[in-house]
């Protein structure tokens, strides 16, 4: 198998610059993308071009191999332009770190002849299987596949079962678009763009080398023997769960740059106040809305940092760490939404006209925060179990 060219990755701050200069031609596009239910062909091919998908790729395949903190910071940048395009680029990416975890052949399948495929996934295991001789034939549907329009690949959730049919695992496996079906189903309040659709299998066969099991590596034993690469020895669950910050970061970030300019122009209507910078009540909404998004920054990046520095160092997060990250990241979105809740209504009801951003960044924050494995309730709770040392936690996905 020949292996793209290897060359020496750009930095974190190099590909943020990247992304910086295409930033007008995403914000162009993205009403477009959200009219369209999917990101705009020329907005992919631009970010395909500056390397937003390569982050978490595999090196040996051409990616860039970089810690989670990067994801997290491209993917924001990203979401700055527009919410949906952000959201494509953290699921491609948090999927293409998926796949190298699976076995060098399956990255081979993938890569191999096209070190630009992408790839989109779907944990839950909504399918039946049937083991056959070297593999399992699939047929199933995985709803919300964030990016689905372009991906090349699938990662999508499979019951694995034994000869009587019985199903004995739970794994994942790695599909090529060619052999799946498709449903246009995304119709949504928000997050358009990120074009989260259903993809279908019909008694599809997959070789074993491209199946992992799904219990052994949430416990870290993945499928990709012992990896060069710290990236590729990070832990599952923490990794999973808190991509789904990122494009929230950006988001929040964008909202009071909007807010904040134009605050010292536009007036609080039947007050006296001719501008908002002048009333101290918008003052202080527009402190509390900052706050929360610095500390939504603060517990995401202290959640990246715990999870690079383990991999560094060649350790697996005990459960409480683990669910701490599924903490940090629910910290994370709850704050975010707050703050632009707070940011909408200091900004006024002008922030709801079909021409002003914000509404969009709105709804693009409150979809994204219904994620299942982003919702704060929920996380907490599991930290909670976890900090107690209880044996009824709700999810294995730790």
């Amino acid at each position: 198998m020949t292996l793209a060219t290897e060359q020496p990755a750009p930095t974190r701050e190099q590909i943020l610059t990247r992304i910086a200069d295409i930033r007008p031609l995403l914000e162009k596009n993205a009403a477009q993308g959200e009219a369209d239910r999917r990101v705009a062909e020329e907005s992919i091919a631009a970010l395909t071009d500056v390397g937003a998908f390569k982050i978490a790729q595999p090196r040996r395949h051409g990616g860039y191999g970089l810690p989670v903190r990067a994801m997290l910071d491209v993917s924001s940048a990203v979401a700055e332009a527009d919410g949906g395009t952000g959201w494509v680029v953290a699921l491609s990416n948090v999927c293409a770190w998926l796949a190298g975890l699976f076995s060098v052949q399956a990255q081979d399948d993938i890569w191999g002849a096209d070190p630009d495929a992408k790839v989109s996934g779907v944990l839950a295991p909504t399918a039946e299987t049937t083991k056959v001789d070297g593999g399992y034939r699939v047929t199933g549907r995985w709803y919300y596949n964030s990016g689905s329009w372009h991906a090349d690949w699938a990662a999508l959730g499979i019951p694995l079962t034994d000869e009587r049919g019985e199903v004995v695992d739970q794994g994942m496996a790695l599909l090529p678009r060619t052999d799946l079906g498709f449903e246009d189903t995304w119709f949504v309040a928000g997050m358009r763009s990120s074009g989260s659709n259903c993809l279908i299998a019909d008694d599809v066969f997959v070789p074993r080398h491209r199946v992992m099991s799904v219990p052994p590596a949430i416990g870290g034993q993945y499928a990709n023997g012992e990896p060069e690469e710290d990236l590729f020895r990070a832990a599952l669950v923490p990794v999973l769960t808190l991509v789904l910050a990122g494009p929230q970061l950006g988001l929040g970030r964008k909202a009071l740059q909007l807010v904040k300019e134009k605050a010292g122009r536009k007036a609080i209507s039947y007050t006296s106040y001719a501008t908002q910078a002048d009333s101290v009540a918008f003052q202080l909404q527009l402190a509390e809305a900052a706050m929360r998004i610095d500390t939504a920054h603060l517990h995401a990046y202290r959640a990246a940092g715990d999870i690079d520095a383990a991999s560094a160092a060649g350790t697996y997060p005990g459960v409480e760490a683990r669910a701490r990250t599924r903490a940090d990241t629910g910290w994370a979105v709850e704050n975010i939404t707050r703050a632009i809740d707070v940011l909408l209504s200091a900004h006024g009801a002008g922030s709801f006209a079909d021409v002003n951003p914000l509404q969009r960044i709105w709804r693009d924050s409150a979809v994204a925060a219904r994620h299942a494995i982003a919702a704060p309730v929920v996380n907490y709770e599991v930290y909670g179990k976890a900090l107690l040392g209880r044996d009824d936690q709700i999810t294995p996905l730790v």
